[in-house]
């Protein structure tokens, strides 16, 4: 696996026309909506500030401050709050126009970075598995865990990664809109590429959010793990 700045792009997404015999099967990119949920956390940011203006309120009530004061100091935290959200939601809108995920029949490609374009490139011989997670506003993640010994670097890879994973980063394909349509050819090339039939495993998504099966097929014969994706 490999990063990689790049200046151009003879085709979108990928930073060098891909070799004879290389095909591009799919590519994709993240809804920002969900993106700026789910990896930039603005849901939880708006928590956080209406718990401090909920705290404010009570506080300036026990301890006698004028409405007026009180209302101040309110208008203050929203606006805050407000301008918290914004920002974070403009860098996941940026983030999403800036990265292009993309399968081949030979490996998995992340281009990514607004300020320093960058392309992780992941050949299926470094691919274990790969698994899909769907969430409640229906769009999903695909995870792509590779092999021991291959190392991905936090940093320069987040936000997509699959969360949870400090200790063995998962180059993830996050907020898709079309989710299964990607899971589907990706499990569809690594079994190719393994000389295995298909095979389709969801994941858990978290307890407020569904996950979602995709039809699976038995995979027969060698490799089993490199078959197994969603």
């Amino acid at each position: 696996m490999s990063h990689d700045d790049f200046e151009f792009e003879p085709v979108r997404g990928l930073p060098a026309r891909l070799p004879d015999g290389e095909r591009l099967l799919w590519q994709g990119s993240p809804a920002w909506k969900s993106l700026a949920i789910r990896a930039y956390h603005v849901r939880k940011v708006a928590v956080y500030f209406s718990l401090l203006v909920l705290l404010r309120i009570w506080v300036g009530i026990d301890s006698g401050h004028s409405a007026a004061a009180i209302a101040v100091s309110c208008l203050f935290l929203i606006g805050l709050g407000a301008a918290a959200m914004g920002v974070l939601s403009l860098i996941a809108y940026l983030a999403s126009r800036a990265t292009v995920y993309s399968v081949t029949n030979r490996r998995v490609l992340l281009r990514h970075g607004v300020a320093v374009p960058m392309t992780l490139n992941v050949p299926f011989k470094a691919i274990e598995s790969a698994e899909l997670a769907m969430f409640a506003d229906h769009t999903g993640d695909v995870a792509i865990r590779v092999v021991a010994g291959q190392r991905v670097g936090y940093l320069i890879t987040w936000p997509h990664l699959r969360p949870g994973h400090l200790a063995q980063p998962q180059p993830t394909f996050r907020a898709l809109a079309d989710a299964p349509r990607a899971a589907q050819i990706l499990g569809s090339a690594l079994a190719a590429d393994a000389g295995l039939a298909p095979r389709v495993v969801a994941s858990e998504a978290p307890a407020s959010e569904a996950a979602t099966a995709l039809p699976t097929a038995p995979a027969t014969g060698g490799r089993p793990s490199r078959a197994a994706a969603a």
